[in-house]
């Protein structure tokens, strides 16, 4: 049995409605709209159908609106990297990647030949080494990268399995052949 709904006054409404046509946020002004019409007495179903949101978000929005007025329905996210890293660590990081190279930091055992230049993989390991965080995405680390000022560097066209140094000692041996 659907309950019923306690009915929100015009003043709400009202705040709604302004909420809706002053934010520049795509995501803020769907749950505004959605809430709106909730307090406008439309069915559940033809909201979601309108708004592309579920009955359970609707339905939190609605309560969350109830219990603590606009500011719920503002997207509380600051879009850092899922938070893993504070804005000081990040800061850090950045110093950190200006001043090291990876050569620097793993020797001979790096992504590029020279190891002059940060890779994804040297930069995860370098995360993890130095604050123990890792990310699944690949995404994710080149957002830390832009977060750090740093450009994409595309990895040299070198094999990884391949060792200058393995490289001449086998054109040496053959020499001696």
């Amino acid at each position: 049995m659907p309950r019923k709904r306690t009915p929100m006054t015009e003043e709400q409404l009202n705040e709604l409605q302004r909420a809706y046509r002053t934010t520049k946020d795509g995501a803020e002004r769907t749950r505004y709209q959605a809430v709106w019409l909730y307090g406008q007495g439309y069915p559940v179903a033809e909201i979601c159908q309108i708004t592309g949101c579920s009955t359970t978000s609707l339905m939190e929005w609605t309560r969350d609106y109830r219990e603590h007025g606009l500011e719920a329905l503002v997207d509380q996210r600051d879009g850092r990297n899922r938070a893993k890293l504070t804005r000081d660590q990040t800061d850090e990081l950045s110093d950190k990647l200006q001043q090291y190279t990876p050569r620097d930091l793993f020797g001979p055992d790096t992504h590029t030949a020279s190891g002059q230049h940060w890779t994804v993989e040297d930069l995860a390991r370098a995360v993890q080494q130095w604050y123990g965080v890792s990310w699944q995405s690949r995404t994710s680390y080149h957002t830390l990268f832009a977060r750090c000022a740093f450009s994409y560097q595309r990895t040299e066209k070198v094999y990884k399995s391949r060792r200058e140094r393995d490289v001449a000692d086998w054109e040496a041996q053959v020499e001696k052949n």
